[in-house]
């Protein structure tokens, strides 16, 4: 939304009237599809960031808000009449559907450029892309966005205050600011990124391994932003048989060695995590996670106890540490379980700790 109002302030307001109203609500209209949540988390997870994330699906939401907005100016002119109804720009419907667009396309580049990813050319390539270059959630860049909005309208108070004439266009020069200041922030933690994942490439995975254990190869590496410090980064590094993550500061340049506490195998495929991943939620994780930690846990009180239940729980290690306000090791955000019976028939599942009803 911020980055929409700052589109339109840093000049193409004056392009197209209502161009302010349209581009401040296309950067954030594509979040609409978390209404899904109200069917349940199962829904909610396999629609997020779905249809209205898409090059697909952006054109057709430009056209739906550009058509509501034409309404509300109908509505307008008709109260009005016989006056007409005066805009600070001209009226283009052509342009403003343009710029309504341009903002659409704003919202799915901010998604690419966190941890979480988007799957933009769903539904004919259903892989996700995640630039990982931002933390879900920047106050940097959420700082910057902001004062580039209220700044102005503080400079215009103290401006009426000692008889100053009101400009119809305010801010331009304070949002192209803001909107350089996230470039340039983009470019910088794109930079510290890439030497993160050259400190990974080096790192030494026997210091974690038992003693006489075969050396692993490097398949991937994953580095994974925190907010605010763009020097630190979260490393996931998969190998055939396990995963292991740590942490590099490209300030320093330092990676620790990693210890077995960081060290994740993966988990022998069994029946209940087989059936698991073929449930509506553990499909929907696989098709999303880059880095699944899939374990299973049962409970049995004897060895053919027809009581018993598996529970398997599906992870990412993506999202595998510690920020402010998210225990990200203890309690990792985006955490799914499928309960089992004995049978292998579904007993229940959850989303972030919501039971699907």
């Amino acid at each position: 939304m911020l980055t929409g109002a700052c589109l339109s302030r840093a000049g193409l307001n004056r392009k197209a009237a209502y161009a302010t109203l349209a581009m401040t609500i296309a950067a954030e209209f594509p979040d609409i599809d978390t209404l899904w949540s109200a069917v349940g988390p199962i829904a909610s997870f396999q629609h997020h960031r779905g249809i209205t994330h898409t090059f697909l699906g952006i054109p057709f939401e430009a056209a739906l808000l550009v058509g509501a907005i034409w309404t509300v100016h109908r509505i307008r002119t008709r109260r009005a009449a016989p006056k007409t109804v005066e805009t600070a720009a001209p009226i283009r419907w052509g342009v403003l559907y343009l710029l309504t667009l341009l903002a659409l396309l704003s919202h799915l580049l901010l998604d690419f450029t966190n941890n979480y990813g988007l799957r933009p050319f769903f539904p004919f390539n259903p892989r996700w892309y995640a630039g990982s270059i931002v933390f879900i959630f920047e106050p940097v860049l959420f700082v910057a966005l902001l004062g580039a909005l209220v700044l102005p309208s503080l400079f215009g108070l103290i401006g009426s205050e000692v008889g100053a004439t009101r400009k119809p266009f305010r801010g331009s020069g304070l949002a192209i600011m803001a909107l350089l200041v996230m470039l340039g922030l983009w470019t910088w933690r794109y930079t510290e990124q890439q030497k993160a994942i050259t400190l990974a490439a080096s790192l030494d995975l026997s210091a974690a391994l038992p003693p006489g254990a075969p050396a692993a190869e490097i398949l991937r590496i994953n580095a994974s932003p925190y907010p605010i410090n763009p020097y630190r980064w979260h490393i996931t590094v998969e190998t055939r048989g396990f995963y292991q993550i740590a942490e590099a500061d490209t300030l320093q340049g330092t990676l620790p060695n990693p210890t077995s506490n960081d060290l994740f195998y993966r988990s022998p495929t069994t029946l209940a995590t087989l059936a698991a991943k073929r449930s509506p939620l553990g499909e929907a994780y696989l098709d999303w996670s880059q880095f699944p930690l899939v374990t299973e846990t049962t409970s049995i009180t004897g060895p053919y106890d027809p009581a018993a239940l598996s529970t398997v729980t599906f992870r990412d290690l993506r999202f595998f540490y510690d920020v402010p306000f998210m225990k990200g090791r203890s309690k990792p955000p985006l955490t799914g379980t499928v309960t089992l019976d004995s049978d292998r028939h579904i007993v229940s599942m959850e989303m972030n700790g919501k039971a699907e009803r």
